[in-house]
């Protein structure tokens, strides 16, 4: 843990070096009307309900950017394994659509929100002019799914604050997985339009939770002293009613090409905690989830894959119960 604190400690005080004497070197916006732009574009066929997903940060920012580059092949190749890692979860009911985009790279989560913004504007940007591309071009009147992971879940969240008091558009949202990233009550206060997930079936709702060990008391997802409001992909409640690990279904453990490398039923149960909102993850050993990026403990990299099944039952029942209505 040391040694972890002291890595990142090196890393934020680059980046604030970084920060404050030069700009990020940008390649011009996307035109999403080209095809190159799409990581998926209307993969699928024969399915009712479209998908429109963001992909998590998958650019660490090695070399001193903070934005990925447009023109980078290599990391766009990481940005397809990213989605194609999540996409399991989807694919069965949606035709997918994902844009590329100049996502900001992971050094800027470890600065102030007031000096990462410029950034993330350029991040949105992108985003949403691919959405509004989307919508105008490709996607018909159709019910769609909004979805991302991290990063992913925070762009999402904001396109969802910032367009969808839109009934005409929100009436078609079958549901928002904004699975990653927090979700605060200032959000709600500040956006009346937004409405939480409440149950298993509830359609136009913000699907979200944050995993985490019952020790933990804060991460760069969910700072200490921040609340998060999410709900428990095990039970589908949204109080701290225990959920026991017989309810899941199973974790699945994917690679870049989306295969499922091992799966482990019932892996874990869990509880919503009553003060942070995180979803409080039990029956695992911190140290056998350990990783480059995150504490022991703070399992943000597992959010989809330790409830794969249980999250691919709920896109179906989801979509489901949008067609019943």
């Amino acid at each position: 843990m040391k040694a972890i604190r002291t890595r990142l400690s090196v890393i934020i005080a680059s980046v604030l070096i970084l920060l404050s004497s030069c700009a990020t070197s940008q390649v011009q916006s996307a035109d999403y009307s080209d095809l190159a732009n799409w990581a998926y574009y209307g993969e699928g066929e024969g399915k009712s309900v479209d998908l429109f997903i963001i992909c998590p940060t998958v650019d660490l920012g090695k070399n001193g950017n903070f934005n990925m580059r447009l023109d980078d092949a290599k990391t766009k190749e990481s940005f397809v394994g990213a989605l194609n890692m999540e996409r399991g979860i989807y694919e069965d009911y949606t035709v997918m659509y994902a844009p590329f985009y100049r996502q900001i790279t992971f050094p800027l989560y470890l600065v102030s929100e007031e000096e990462s913004w410029p950034y993330i504007e350029i991040a949105y940007g992108d985003v949403e002019d691919a959405f509004m591309y989307y919508l105008e071009n490709l996607n018909d009147g159709r019910p769609f799914i909004l979805a991302g992971f991290s990063q992913g879940a925070q762009l999402a969240l904001m396109l969802l604050e910032n367009h969808f008091a839109d009934t005409a558009l929100s009436d078609n949202l079958v549901a928002a997985y904004c699975i990653g990233w927090r979700v605060t009550e200032d959000d709600l206060a500040s956006y009346p339009h937004l409405k939480m997930a409440e149950g298993e079936d509830d359609t136009g709702v913000i699907v979200s939770f944050n995993t985490e060990a019952e020790d933990a008391t804060g991460s760069i997802i969910v700072p200490e002293g921040v609340r998060t409001i999410g709900i428990n992909p095990l039970n589908w409640r949204t109080d701290s009613t225990f959920a026991d690990k017989s309810l899941n279904e199973g974790a699945c453990f994917t690679d870049y090409s989306g295969s499922i490398v091992s799966e482990v039923e019932h892996l874990t149960g869990g509880y919503l905690d009553p003060e942070r909102g995180t979803l409080k993850a039990v029956d695992i050993i911190p140290s056998d989830y350990s990783n480059s990026l995150f504490p022991d403990g703070v399992y943000h990299l597992y959010d989809y894959q330790f409830f794969f099944r249980n999250l691919q039952q709920n896109v179906g029942k989801r979509v489901e119960a949008f067609f019943s209505e």
